[in-house]
């Protein structure tokens, strides 16, 4: 063989070789693998439930009315496993159709006023259940969520996601959560400035785990470190470790090492049975912050620890066989298990069930273990069965819960990301929850649990570099013989 065509293969080799090392460097830095199957099951279970729970696309609150800030819980807890996918293209229609009256105050009629972290959440929640985040109800979500980051004007503040207040508002009260789903949001549609990322790394202390809020009551403290008294609270850790896996799949500078010493910190955290438990009200087990937890870990390839966390949550689910007074409502998954007792003795009363819908919508992603940076993206077919027709009645009026800034896990609203528990700023007004958006999601049945194993892909990369690599070497060989 003329030594020039040698050189032409060797040259084709290497360039294939290099593209091969190029895709795998790629691919993202944490393989998930899939559930125990009883865990698997058990989160379509509580999925299928929280479905029928759902009427005219949303859920109530515990005050009457559509909480869209639950809804979303929904549908990211819907995305994740692949139930009820016409529950889920419904409730995300009609977020879509009032996100208004999800991320602002428009519908007490203070204007002006754009809640950072409800934003935030709707632009991750779009880009989760397959809609265009772009465009979700005529909003573009991205360009809203960048609007509202600090930029370099905000010295140690830059980089955070900001509410756009006015006098009537009050102040702006971002946190962790808010900026947990910023980053999220940000890397789920499009590029997410580093700036984002150093401002949540910022919020761990030297001991690992991250603090919930980033004021004090002298102001916004530059770091976790320099808050004198700052709280560790699992919950925010869960969601800052699974933003900054996100992120650093997308090749934000530094974010891996930092969610490494979260989810370190995390493990030291659970207790014997698996179970988590968050910081002030919520310092006791709850099913709330272990869902959170176990999802972080299982983000973060710590799989013997999420399976454990798990258990800890198939322990507060209801079923048929074991479910006393509330075998009817076999699916759902209590807050802790003194509220697994009072409804396998009495059933769960109408006072109770919004504790039930909350606790589930959070609790269920422990039991899926899709990461928050996956959660529609690895795709399987829902379940077969019928999608649940709900039961729930809203009464039509709007929810007395205008922000949607995310408060720390609480029995009463343990839902990452779920409307507050305050009253609303100004008089309620009625909100229909019939109005369909423009658009609808453009992924039918998007989520899933994740495939068994490792993602074969990386197997095949890595088969093909070494293919490439040694007829490369052979041809070389072959060469200097000649």
């Amino acid at each position: 063989m003329p030594l020039s065509r040698h050189r032409r293969i060797s040259t084709g080799l290497a360039a294939s070789t290099a593209a091969t090392l190029a895709a795998i460097a790629a691919l993202p830095l944490t393989v998930v693998a899939a559930p125990a199957p009883a865990d698997a099951a058990a989160a379509r279970e509580a999925a299928s439930w929280l479905a029928g729970e759902v009427t005219d696309g949303a859920l109530p609150g515990p005050f009457g009315g559509p909480d869209w800030g639950l809804t979303i819980d929904a549908v990211i807890a819907l995305s994740a496993t692949g139930v009820a996918s016409s529950t889920r293209q419904t409730a995300t229609a009609q977020v879509a159709a009032h996100v208004r009256s999800y991320n602002s105050y428009d519908d007490w009629g203070i204007e002006g006023f754009t809640d950072g972290g409800a934003t935030a959440k709707l632009l991750y929640a779009a880009a989760a259940a397959g809609a265009d985040p772009t465009d979700f109800g005529g909003f573009d979500l991205r360009a809203e969520a960048l609007s509202l980051v600090a930029g370099a004007d905000a010295g140690h503040q830059r980089g955070r996601i900001t509410s756009r207040t006015t006098a009537d508002s009050g102040p702006d009260a971002s946190n962790t959560f808010d900026q947990s789903f910023t980053v999220l949001g940000l890397a789920r549609s499009g590029d997410v400035p580093q700036d984002t990322v150093d401002f949540l790394v910022r919020q761990q202390c030297a001991a690992g785990g991250f603090r919930l809020y980033p004021d004090t009551g002298d102001g916004p403290s530059p770091s976790c470190d320099e808050q004198a008294d700052a709280t560790l609270d699992v919950d925010s850790t869960a969601m800052a470790v699974q933003a900054l896996l996100a992120a650093a799949d997308e090749g934000a500078a530094g974010a891996a090492d930092v969610a490494d010493r979260g989810v370190d910190w995390l493990v030291a955290q659970q207790h014997a049975d698996g179970s988590f438990g968050g910081s002030g009200p919520t310092t006791g087990a709850n099913s709330n912050s272990t869902g959170l937890a176990g999802q972080a870990l299982a983000a973060a390839g710590r799989h013997a620890e999420a399976a454990r966390a798990a258990g800890a949550l198939s322990a507060l689910q209801l079923t048929t066989s074991h479910g006393g007074e509330a075998a009817a409502d076999a699916g759902a998954i209590a807050y802790n298990a003194e509220g697994l007792t009072a409804a396998v003795e009495s059933g769960i009363d109408d006072v109770s069930r919004d504790q039930w819908r909350r606790a589930t919508a959070q609790a269920l992603l422990g039991l899926a273990q899709v990461p928050l940076g996956r959660i529609g993206l690895d795709l399987t077919p829902p379940s077969p069965g019928p999608t649940p027709t709900g039961t729930a009645s809203p009464t039509g009026t709007a929810s007395p819960t205008p922000t949607g800034s995310p408060t720390p896990t609480a029995p009463a609203s343990p839902t990452p990301g779920a409307s507050a528990t305050t009253t609303a700023p100004g008089p309620s007004a009625t909100a229909s929850v019939t109005a369909a958006p423009t658009e609808t999601p453009t992924t039918p049945g998007t989520g899933g649990l994740p495939k068994t194993g490792a993602a074969i892909t990386t197997y095949v990369l890595i088969a093909l570099l070494m293919v490439g690599g040694g007829s490369l070497l052979l041809l070389l060989s072959r060469r200097r013989a000649t």
